[in-house]
């Protein structure tokens, strides 16, 4: 069984990480550029979610689908939910490397425009 605890404790010991927010929530971020790519989701009771490019989630839902899938809410974007009771730990460890790969390779967050 994974905990967001988990989840969270072994993405902080990946490079170039910290523990940030997301939409107020807790997330893990690539430290340099200020991207999310674990973050708790909409679904925070059965799982978290990884940023990932959509060719890597369609493989993970086709292969897996007990342990990742999409919520209505995630549908067609880079996100993909990660079900707590995943039978294999390991390959979550490996698509949590991925997405902080993934996401370290995106550029730095501009800062928003406030309205007037």
């Amino acid at each position: 069984m994974i905990t967001l605890d988990d989840a969270v404790a072994y993405a902080l010991g990946l490079p170039d990480t910290e523990l940030s927010t997301s939409y107020g929530q807790p997330a893990v971020k690539v430290a340099s550029n200020g991207r999310a790519f674990l973050y708790t989701g909409h679904e925070r009771d059965t799982s978290f979610g990884l940023a990932l490019d959509l060719d890597t989630i369609e493989m993970l839902k086709e292969t897996d689908p007990d342990t990742y899938w999409q919520s209505a809410h995630y549908e067609g974007w880079p996100a993909v939910l990660v079900r707590y009771d995943s039978p294999d730990p390991e390959r979550v460890r490996t698509m949590t490397e991925r997405s902080r790969d993934w996401t370290a390779a995106k550029p730095k967050v501009r800062p928003r425009k406030r309205k007037a």
